[in-house]
């Protein structure tokens, strides 16, 4: 019991601090994260789509640049029509009237889309500069650069980030996200640029600090319960006996549910689906030779008055190609047809059974309702509990849960953000219950910064004397 005394409190010297960074900016998190786009925000500051001028279909413009493309989507660019390619690597844009691949924005080329987007004359705008290295904004988006950063120079202290990789609005932040992030997500994921760059320190930090906050919060249980319900302290340990007493295991099981945020050492599969599950309902790879340009004009059909279609996304179910038009699919596949497929995915394998869910279940969900519904949800009788939820607009499974990947569901998002279904879709409820809980767990920490910084002062006497 000594050992457990001397190990919390010497760990509790050292992080009472984080565990105060960490309660306070969660409560920012419940409410705003990384400045970024918002949803939707590309596709409807897009430009009306016109392949007037178009002279390559799909597969042309994917042959000219040897891309083996896993989605294209066909758009504009600088007043030009584009094709949009995934590759295995990394997104590409080739002009379809050329072929050319989108090389990146000049300076003014940059500003003259950030004034389109924006619907602003160039005037007002300031080129700031091109980066190629990630400042603080553009860490989660460190794929898309080089980007060009422009300043609107409006109330809002708005910034805008231009990718030269895809040719599309990576990152838009004002004054007021940026202050609210370092409150809340930078604070909370130690997500400081100079740190955070270099990936796997950044990584093995946070796991081995969340692994050091889960082993004090358990002893300080364990010390707790020992000493008893009637404290022997005085003074601020007196209270942060009691505070870790109510607040201790919300407390850790925050903290080790943060480690897991981590994944460490992938103990669970992911939820995508695999490439066997993914190709049965494509067929296989995108087939672009089956897509014209008089299917791409046909497909940007509206009603008089319409400003016209901004994106048309080219997907193939079963090996046959299925054009979506802004999102918008022109038919749902049947249930019986995605029920044959789907067992088609998993072949040999037993269906347990599959529902046509019409509002979401406790693992396939969305605060904001952005997921579509409905979906199908397939549960396959295999060692691992496969479960897939399939799309019957696209004909594609949106999401993939295993056996442990469930558990993982209720560990990591259960238990950080008190995601169960009976508590979270009330709000203001859980609004309430998270911040009190995290009210508690600060107390728990400030309650112990006199005593701490008391015995460092007295180890550091002794050190001097």
């Amino acid at each position: 019991m000594r050992f457990v005394a001397l190990a919390h409190r010497w760990l509790g010297m050292v992080g009472c601090l984080l565990f105060i960074a960490w309660f306070a900016s969660g409560i920012v998190m419940m409410y705003a994260r990384m400045p970024g786009v918002e949803p939707g925000e590309r596709l409807a500051r897009a430009q009306p789509i016109d392949l007037a001028n178009a002279t390559l279909s799909p597969g042309e413009a994917a042959a000219r640049q040897h891309l083996t493309a896993q989605r294209v989507v066909a758009a504009m660019l600088l007043g030009r029509p584009v094709y949009r390619f995934q590759d295995r690597a990394r997104p590409m844009v080739v002009f379809a009237d050329t072929g050319e691949r989108f090389s990146g924005f000049t300076p003014e080329a940059a500003m003259a889309e950030a004034a389109r987007l924006t619907s602003r004359e160039p005037a007002p705008l300031r080129y700031d500069t091109r980066i190629t290295d990630p400042d603080q904004w553009t860490l989660q988006a460190r794929a898309l650069l080089p980007m060009h950063r422009i300043a609107m120079n409006d109330a809002d202290g708005t910034v805008l980030y231009l990718s030269d990789v895809n040719a599309q609005l990576a990152v838009r932040t004002t004054a007021k996200a940026r202050r609210v992030a370092y409150a809340g997500a930078v604070l909370h994921w130690l997500y400081f640029t100079p740190f955070r760059k270099h990936g796997p320190l950044w990584n093995q930090s946070i796991i081995w600090l969340s692994l050091a906050g889960s082993v004090m919060c358990l002893l300080g249980l364990v010390w707790g319960v020992y000493v008893g319900i009637r404290s022997p302290y005085g003074g601020w340990m007196k209270w942060h006996h009691y505070s870790g007493l109510l607040f201790g295991v919300i407390s850790f099981t925050w903290v080790f549910s943060g480690l897991l945020s981590m994944d460490p050492w992938d103990w669970h599969p992911g939820t995508g689906p695999t490439r066997a599950q993914r190709e049965a309902f494509s067929g296989g790879p995108l087939r672009l030779d089956r897509v014209t340009l008089d299917d791409l004009r046909a497909h940007m059909q509206r009603q008089p008055g319409s400003a016209g279609p901004k994106e048309i996304e080219i997907a193939q179910f079963r090996g046959e190609p299925r054009l979506f038009v802004d999102d918008q699919p022109a038919a749902s596949i049947s249930r019986e047809v995605l029920s044959a497929t789907a067992r088609a995915a998993m072949p040999g394998v037993p269906v347990a059974d599959e529902t046509w869910l019409e509002s979401y279940d406790s693992y396939y969900y969305g605060r904001d309702e952005e997921r579509p519904l409905p979906v199908l949800r397939v549960r396959y009788a295999d060692a691992a509990g496969t479960w897939l939820y399939v799309d019957p607009a696209r004909g594609a499974i949106l999401r993939k849960e295993e056996r442990l990947s469930r558990l993982n569901r209720w560990l990591y998002h259960g238990l950080h953000s008190l995601d169960f279904p009976w508590l979270y879709n009330r709000r203001p409820l859980w609004d309430i219950v998270v911040i009190v809980l995290s009210l508690g767990g600060i107390a728990s920490a400030v309650t112990s910064l006199a005593p701490a910084w008391r015995r460092l002062q007295r180890h550091a006497q002794r050190l001097y004397t």
